[in-house]
């Protein structure tokens, strides 16, 4: 059973008001007897409607100042008002618990509006922010599938060696902007303490220059990554290497190399 739910649902209000058939009051009360939740909300609710409606009752007036006020102490009219006076009692007291069961009730309809126009402002923000990221996303792949995509763009592939033969990547140079754009799918995800590290290489004699090390590789999703190369590279391999890369290659960690075509 959700309690909370349960509690929220003004049915307690509806039983301090007497409002509820027997059955109901019933369920009500044995409710109250298992979970120390729902009587404790009964307590609270009867104390708010006391509090709310004790302006309400009648002043008790002495029997004594109401004679001295007909100035008849043998007088007998006085049997009747208290009769009279209980009945507008009860009707005041009745009346008082139905608007405070009501004010109650407002209160905590309010209260769950509230929560949901907040629910779904919060829904909103983050929905837009979705969009707006999708929009980004979006910009971005159409630039970059412009620039793999450009003519004059050498695509240079590049293969798995020795251990890591099933690993491959693959690099679009453009060399009219200095840029190459190294498509690495085929690589695992680096191990911790570890990262890619891209290299462009001449090929007589051979001779390595870092391109730096791609640290967001296991973050990225599409594992497209635009690196700079003002090199007139032969070559292009991708060794894996402590964080923050090395200033030569790890030979043992070569897992891919690709030789460009145009190279003699």
């Amino acid at each position: 059973m959700d309690i909370k739910a349960y509690i929220a649902s003004g049915i307690l209000e509806l039983y301090v008001a007497g409002q509820l058939s027997e059955k109901e009051n019933q369920e009500v009360y044995e409710l109250m007897q298992q979970h120390p939740e729902i009587k404790q909300e009964v307590l609270e609710i009867e104390a708010a409607v006391i509090k709310l409606t004790a302006a309400a009752s009648p002043k008790t007036v002495g029997f004594n100042i109401i004679k001295d006020q007909l100035g008849d102490s043998d007088a007998k009219v006085v049997d009747l008002k208290p009769k009279k006076r209980g009945w507008i009692a009860y009707t005041g007291w009745a009346a008082s618990i139905l608007l405070a069961v009501g004010l109650l009730w407002t209160l905590n309809n309010k209260s769950q509006v509230e929560e949901e126009l907040q629910s779904v402002s919060i829904e909103k923000q983050y929905l837009e922010i979705q969009i707006e990221d999708a929009r980004d996303n979006l910009a971005a792949t159409k630039n970059l599938l412009d620039a793999i995509r450009d003519k004059n763009i050498i695509a240079v592939p590049l293969g798995g060696q020795g251990d890591y033969a099933a690993s491959y990547a693959k690099v679009y140079w453009n060399k009219a902007d200095n840029t190459i754009y190294l498509d690495g799918e085929g690589l695992p995800n680096a191990p911790e303490g570890k990262v890619w590290q891209v290299w462009s290489l001449t090929l007589n004699p051979l001779t390595p220059t870092s391109l730096g090390t791609i640290d967001d590789f296991n973050t990225d999703d599409n594992k497209i990554f635009a690196i700079a190369n003002a090199n007139e590279s032969q070559a292009f391999g991708i060794t894996l290497e402590p964080e923050g890369g090395s200033e030569s290659p790890t030979m043992e960690q070569l897992y891919t190399l690709g030789v460009v075509a145009s190279a003699p």
